[in-house]
């Protein structure tokens, strides 16, 4: 048996190029950034930078050029395919490329330059005034010994506990199996 996957997460380097087949479908190219960090056998800490060449079809490559910018955060799971073709010199070229099979995009201004963000539908620049006041939304993060605030002005706080109510719900004996 064979296998032929590839994962990648990391950055959009370039904004994605659209085109179209002769066919109608739509053809998606742009590249990605994968970056390694090591500690050399000197003890001096390192970044290397590996690219990758992304390219998407039909309804992927919709998305991606809706939806990618450069900078964006970007998970690509698909398939390596070597292609090789003359050039006009008569030389034979080679490039190794990811056919995506599915993405899935990162959070909203995760790793961009700017910190600002990808813009996520190419919405128009906002003025300084609404950017503030539109930063990303933050996505709460509920602990397991989360202590809610009291409805009431008592002040009284005691942790949640779901374990209680479900224990009276369900009786073993009442499982089919």
């Amino acid at each position: 048996m064979n296998l032929n996957k590839a994962f990648i997460l990391g950055n959009v380097t370039r904004e994605p190029e659209v085109r179209s087949l002769p066919s109608g479908q739509q053809v998606t190219n742009f590249s990605i950034a994968t970056n390694r960090f090591y500690t050399s056998s000197s003890g001096e800490k390192k970044q290397e930078a590996e690219f990758h060449n992304i390219v998407c079809f039909g309804k992927l490559a919709d998305i991606s050029s809706r939806y990618l910018n450069k900078g964006s955060l970007v998970l690509i799971e698909g398939r390596i395919k070597t292609r090789n073709w003359v050039n006009t010199a008569g030389a034979k070229q080679y490039r190794t490329e990811i056919i995506a099979d599915s993405l899935q995009l990162g959070p909203r201004g995760a790793g961009s330059p700017s910190g600002s963000g990808s813009n996520y539908g190419r919405q128009p620049a906002m003025s300084p005034d609404t950017e503030t006041s539109a930063k990303q939304e933050e996505i709460p993060v509920i602990e397991e010994n989360y202590i809610p605030p009291s409805d009431d002005n008592s002040g009284s706080q005691k942790p949640v506990s779901f374990e209680d109510n479900a224990a009276d719900e369900i009786d073993v004996k009442d499982i089919p199996f």
